[in-house]
């Protein structure tokens, strides 16, 4: 596995597990919310991540399988989550 990275910064096929999430930086009460929403929604620690998908526009938003479920974030909001994302299969 590689160096931990936000998720805002997959590209499609990029896999990995989340190691963090949330920013321990930020402790406003909209940053608080939003690691509350994606706790809810599944984006836990140890949990496996792929990117599907990105839109066409700006590369928003991105489609995600998390564990067994998809989901659709917006890459801000993916810049709350760092993942240790797996060597490309293709070295």
């Amino acid at each position: 596995m590689s160096e931990p990275r936000k998720l805002s910064q997959a590209r499609p096929g990029d896999q990995g597990i989340i190691v963090r999430v949330g920013d321990p930086g930020l402790n406003d009460e909209h940053a608080l919310e939003l690691e509350r929403r994606l706790l809810e929604l599944g984006f836990v620690e140890g949990a496996r991540v792929e990117l599907l998908h990105e839109g066409l526009f700006g590369r928003d938003p991105i489609a995600m399988k998390v564990d067994d479920m998809r989901v659709a974030l917006r890459r801000h909001e993916a810049a709350s989550l760092t993942v240790r994302f797996e060597p490309d299969r293709a070295d």
